[in-house]
């Protein structure tokens, strides 16, 4: 049986037994840096960029990682190290052995680039690719850079992921992705017993939450922890490649495959939740995605939830904006500002207004987008 993942490493500083040494090592250099001598600068150069890497999380590391990351589990690197006993140096010779690698290419000066700059090749080719599209902005999710770089010609970057063995990766990730953010069903961001409960229809088989495009369970798994005696049925959607990898949740959840830009089956849910869905898309599919739900939905009854960054007009966090730019690279999509929220949601002709930003207070963090359908005139 596997281990369960511990996903809050995601969020703890990578080697913060090291900072200490650092920080002294840093001081005694800088004493003698006085001439501005080459040789010490360099020896500054890369105690401070071990510095901030000890200090930095996983998850502000990988972005600039993938490629190295994703070499070293292929080739069971990393699973080696950790048995040989990860608190000590490992020489490449002796790794490369095992492995059936070339010690020249464990070794190569471009995976040394990859793990210190994330070389990677769709951010390469994201300047070609907007010369060769005269300088406009992609919003054909078949059409991007990431496309260009790998040369495919799969419907969209999932496709593509999942064609090469990577689609389980893909479904864990938002399960670190979520570690130390405040999930949306808090009651510090979101009052959910005042708002949904209340009025839920009183028939157990009634739909409280639908979670769309839900992965693996891990936003709707931990609403059923957090509010256990909650009234309905909590479902959880996904594709069918997806929902078969679903293990570990409540068995209380109903599990369901779904495509979002079909007909939505369930009907008159007293919320449909999305997670980091939208940013996938760009716009003319996300209205897809909107009106699907909004065909589903019950007026003066169902709400549409929606947890996503929201882009701040000054201000704005590196890791919104970083995703921003990833996006656009791999999916012809992008990361939102309220305004452009509004012309999306309120804009688009499906009836749907937007009831509120619930804010964390955060600018790295995402918002609860609260939605409803416009009340029909005369009422």
């Amino acid at each position: 049986m596997t281990e369960p993942l511990d996903l809050s490493v995601a969020t703890r500083a990578s080697n913060p037994d090291a900072v200490s040494g650092l920080i002294q090592d840093i001081n005694d250099l800088h004493a003698v840096f006085k001439d501005g001598g080459e040789k010490t600068r360099h020896e500054l150069i890369l105690k401070t960029r071990s510095l901030l890497h000890s200090l930095q999380t996983p998850r502000e590391l990988m972005p600039g990682l993938n490629a190295a990351l994703i070499t070293g589990v292929d080739i069971g690197l990393w699973k080696l190290m950790v048995n040989n006993g990860a608190d000590k140096p490992q020489r490449v010779d002796d790794l490369a052995g095992p492995l059936g690698v070339d010690p020249l290419l464990l070794a190569s000066t471009s995976l040394a680039m990859d793990t210190l700059g994330g070389i990677g090749r769709s951010p390469i080719e994201f300047y070609k690719f907007l010369r060769a599209t005269n300088w406009r902005n992609s919003t054909d999710a078949a059409h991007t850079a990431m496309h260009a770089a790998y040369g495919t010609d799969l419907p969209n970057c999932f496709e593509y992921l999942r064609s090469i063995g990577l689609g389980p990766q893909t479904n864990h990730r938002m399960g670190g992705y979520r570690q130390g953010r405040v999930p949306w069903m808090h009651p510090s961001l979101y009052p959910v017993e005042k708002t949904l409960f209340p009025d839920m229809d009183g028939s157990p088989e009634a739909p409280l939450i639908v979670d769309v495009a839900g992965g693996l369970g891990h936003d709707i798994d931990e609403f059923k922890k957090l509010y256990p005696n909650h009234p309905g049925k909590l479902i959880l959607q996904d594709l069918p490649v997806v929902m078969k990898d679903v293990k570990g949740i409540d068995p209380s959840i109903q599990l369901m495959g779904h495509d979002f830009l079909t007909e939505q089956p369930v009907k008159g849910a007293k919320a449909y939740f999305m997670h980091s869905i939208m940013h996938d898309w760009p716009d003319d599919v996300g209205r897809t995605i909107l009106g699907r739900l909004a065909e589903a939905m019950q007026p003066g009854y169902s709400k549409l939830l929606i947890f996503e960054v929201v882009i701040p007009p000054i201000g704005a966090y590196w890791e919104a904006t970083a995703g921003d730019i990833l996006m656009t690279t791999q999916l012809s999509a992008v990361e939102r500002t309220e305004e452009h929220w509004y012309q999306l949601i309120e804009g688009s002709g499906l009836n749907l207004k937007i009831v509120k930003f619930w804010k964390c207070g955060q600018s790295d963090v995402e918002n609860l987008i609260e939605c409803e359908l416009v009340p029909p005139q005369g009422r």
